[in-house]
């Protein structure tokens, strides 16, 4: 008899990809009854003037507010600026325009907005049996729509963390009701994002997917989001300098779409776990660290992974005969390489004096929950030196 047991439930979610992405936007709106919506962006992307004109031609009379407060690592005080906003225009919709961050910023301030408590007192925590706990969050929350700038793991997440800029600490908020309702890929917005920041988000969708694919869960559909996520990348990453063709950016995008489906049903692992804590303190993007971290936390799961890095190794190995968990690695390795990732995390401005620091954030990460062999402080300090 089978032990198979599977539970795979997939949001709804409508994507919109390509150059009448955006002409959807109207009558996704009017599905929902959407009268009133405000839209969250960085300052940046607010001063694309070409963008902005297309917003507002595709919301009209519908753009109750816009803020462009949002920046990286999703501030708690920008955060709450935002609540500001949506309460002030009576929103009934949020857009997000953007990345990563302003998706983040997005999702955190229509929870705090809907829940009326600080985030504090909403955000996952350990509870009394030590376990990592994230409280149930009833209030209906604002439909987000997202109109992509980078290939974002955030798209299909469910989770929004926020960082205290004065303590450090990173404020994790999870409600399934704040995943997007709708995500539009247009190539005139994908096509305002820096290279680099487009490559790094487009590193962390790789990373994530690998590290998914290093999980021992028996779920076939997940596997397949993910392993298709590592192909699309393979792909198209190296592509990315090849302007002012915009392709490789769209379907860099739908890679990071799969991983971050697939890798809610996997979980997002060790990399990830010490990406949230080293990222926020270093001097290049999160994606880029959790990229550079990825080939020695799989050296340290390569024994409980090692059937799983099979599956890396037959996508990114061409068929290397050898130990396949080496071959997994080796091949992560040159693609990082190609990508121009940084070896070390004196390279990107970490002093070695705060990896205990680093560590104390990284454990009390929901992602260390779900990975393939649990780690000690001793270990994970271990680890980061070594990379060091």
């Amino acid at each position: 008899m089978s032990r198979m047991s599977i539970r795979h439930v997939t949001p709804a979610v409508r994507i919109h990809a390509g150059e009448d992405a955006l002409a959807a936007l109207p009558r996704e709106l009017d599905r929902t009854a959407t009268r009133r919506v405000v839209v969250i962006s960085g300052a940046s992307m607010r001063r694309h003037t070409s963008v902005v004109k297309r917003i507002e031609s595709v919301l009209g009379d519908r753009l109750a507010g816009w803020f462009d407060g949002a920046c990286e690592h999703s501030p708690l005080p920008a955060v709450r600026c935002a609540v500001e906003v949506l309460d002030a225009a009576r929103a009934d919709a949020v857009v997000a325009l953007g990345g990563g961050s302003a998706v983040v910023t997005a999702r955190a301030a229509s929870i705090l907005l809907a829940e009326g408590n600080d985030a504090r007192e909403l955000c996952t925590r350990r509870g009394n049996d030590g376990r990592l706990v994230s409280p149930k969050l009833n209030a209906p929350k604002l439909p987000q729509w997202v109109v992509a700038s980078t290939p974002t793991t955030a798209y299909a997440k469910a989770g929004s963390a926020v960082r205290d800029p004065d303590t450090g600490e990173r404020i994790a908020l999870f409600d399934p009701k704040t995943r997007a309702t709708g995500v539009f890929m247009d190539p005139v917005v994908a096509n305002t994002a820096p290279v680099e920041l487009v490559r790094s988000s487009a590193l962390n969708a790789f990373a994530m997917a690998v590290d998914g694919l290093q999980s021992d869960s028996d779920d076939p559909l997940a596997d397949a989001l993910l392993t298709h996520a590592l192909r699309l990348v393979r792909a198209w990453l190296p592509r990315l300098n090849a302007a002012p063709d915009t392709e490789p950016r769209l379907r860099l995008m739908l890679a990071a779409l799969l991983a971050g489906q697939g890798s809610d049903h996997t979980g997002t692992g060790l990399a990830q776990a010490l990406s949230h804590a080293v990222g926020p303190r270093s001097n290049v993007a999160n994606g880029t660290v959790e990229a550079m971290l990825l080939p020695s936390t799989m050296r340290f799961n390569a024994e409980p992974a090692r059937q799983r890095l099979t599956r890396v190794a037959e996508i990114l190995g061409d068929g290397q005969p050898g130990d396949q968990a080496a071959v997994a690695i080796t091949a992560v390795e040159g693609v990082l390489r190609e990508a121009g990732v940084p070896v070390r995390l004196r390279d990107v401005g970490i002093d070695h004096a705060i990896v205990p620091e680093i560590v104390d954030h990284a454990l009390d990460d929901w992602a260390i929950t779900h990975v393939p062999r649990p780690a000690s402080r001793h270990e994970l300090e271990s680890l980061l030196y070594d990379v060091w």
